[in-house]
């Protein structure tokens, strides 16, 4: 499953740099290449597909990165410091006056 997962965050990583790519912040890009608008949707179309695809494969990357991290197995809990035999054995006899029979 977690190989599964990573390959879908490899594929959306790869295709947003191929998005950004396409896109030009002055304007330009993808939707200047097509030339009228009245071509495949016009312009407007083309970039709120491009910024569709963003928007969506960053989500789908954050997503998917979430739920590989929830799935991680958790660590064991630490346990306490175990007293040995010898240790225990000399802490129960202190303070302790041994108990003498009177007679």
């Amino acid at each position: 499953m977690d190989l599964l997962l990573s390959i879908i965050i490899i594929a959306a990583s790869i295709l947003l740099i191929l998005v950004v790519y396409v896109q030009n912040p002055k304007g330009g890009g993808l939707s200047s290449d097509f030339g009228s608008p009245s071509q495949l949707g016009g312009v407007q179309k083309t970039n709120e597909l491009i910024d569709k695809l963003t928007w969506g494969l960053a989500a789908t990357i954050v997503v998917v990165s979430l739920m590989m991290t929830i799935r991680q197995p958790k660590a064991p809990k630490a346990a306490a410091p175990q007293q040995t035999q010898q240790g225990q054995g000399q802490g129960q006899g202190q303070g302790q006056a041994p108990a003498q029979g009177k007679k």
